[in-house]
Order: C-alpha cells, then sequence, then structure tokens
C-alpha cells in the first residue's frame, strides 16, 4: 500500500446522502476473483443517467469526492472502496460514514475524512460552481484546506499511522518478521511453520 500524506487535487459533488455501497458498487460486479478492474463499474447504474456527476469531463481526472452523510451504508463489500480508488479517487469527504466502509478504506489506502455537514456542503456547492477548485487533504496535520476556507480534521491515531507509514495488515505484520521467525525456531520441529526461512 503506498503511504498517504498529502491530498491534493480537484473535487466531484455528490450531493447525497445515505449512499450504499450497492450504489457505489452494483452486485453484478462481485463475482469477479480478481482485486482488479472495479472502476469502471463505480456508481454504474447512476451512470446510465447522462446528467449523473461523474459523466461530466470538467470532473474527469478529480481526486477527492465530497457527498452526503452516511456514506457507504448497506453490506460490507471491499468492492466498492475498491473500485473508488481504482477509478482514481484517493479520499471521500463525508458528514459521517458506515463504520466497515471506513476501515475497508482504511485497508487499502483510500482516505475518509469526516467534517461537519454545512462544510460538506460548502465544499459540494464550490465544486458545483467551479469544477476547476482543488482541496488540499493534509493527513499529518489533519486538516482540509479549498477556496472555501479550512478545517481541522479528527482521525484516528492508528489508522493515521497505518495510512501515513503505508501499512496495510500484511505490511503491519512484516514488521515483526525477525521476532515470528525466532518464535518458529524454538517451537517442536512437529508443530506447524507459519514463517519459512
Amino acid at each position: 500500500m503506498k503511504p498517504v500524506n498529502v491530498v491534493h487535487g480537484r473535487m466531484v459533488p455528490l450531493n447525497r446522502a445515505d449512499v450504499d455501497t450497492d450504489q457505489i458498487m452494483p452486485k453484478q460486479f462481485l463475482k469477479r476473483i480478481e482485486r482488479t478492474g472495479f472502476g469502471e463499474f463505480v456508481f454504474f447504474d447512476w451512470r446510465n443517467d447522462p446528467s449523473f456527476v461523474l459523466n461530466d469531463a470538467r470532473y474527469a481526472g478529480s481526486r477527492v469526492l465530497v457527498t452526503g452523510p452516511n456514506f457507504g451504508s448497506g453490506s460490507s463489500r471491499e468492492h466498492a472502496p475498491w473500485g473508488l480508488q481504482q477509478y482514481g479517487f484517493d479520499a471521500v469527504i463525508a458528514p459521517s460514514f458506515a463504520d466497515i466502509f471506513r476501515n475497508n478504506c482504511a485497508k487499502i489506502g483510500l482516505l475518509t475524512v469526516t467534517l461537519p455537514a454545512e462544510v460538506c456542503k460548502r465544499l459540494v456547492q464550490l465544486a458545483t460552481d467551479d469544477p476547476a477548485a482543488s482541496i488540499r487533504i493534509d493527513l499529518p496535520a489533519q486538516t482540509v484546506t479549498s477556496p472555501a476556507g479550512e478545517w481541522p480534521f479528527d482521525f484516528d491515531p492508528f489508522t493515521k499511522h497505518l495510512l501515513i507509514e503505508g501499512l496495510d495488515d500484511i505490511g503491519l505484520t512484516l514488521r515483526h518478521a525477525d521476532a515470528i521467525a525466532a518464535f518458529e525456531a524454538g517451537r517442536a520441529p512437529w508443530l506447524p511453520v507459519t514463517v519459512t526461512q
């Protein structure tokens, strides 16, 4: 997983509340066995509407999705964060997130930032009025800066450490490879081995 420190780029305004994971990544795309190739299916059903924001060429290449409360609710499918990240988003800003969705995002380095509802509305309006408007999310400083203002945000310290260091669950475990190997060396030879040398 690549480290997450500062995300800087344009925003996509998705002025909707209660966007669930089936809307982000519809069920028919969950049959794939790979963890790649999901970006093209993000908001698949909504994109049939020509006026849907992701169909607007002015937002192509935007790195931050700004949306309404309770984003990522519904089923716990990991495919939703995979798809958002593979589409090109590095961060999602909302007033609130479903806990499982937020955790799945953290495991792949997709930054989720919680800001007050009125701030999210201002950012949605800013991006709607000016598709070229950019935003800067500084994870170490825990600040969001845009032409509409600057705001601090709270973030779990342990998750922040993992993101800044670029550590997923496997990377975190491998930091203890020497201790694991030493433990295995002291076990009876007939017991299962978790690390091979």
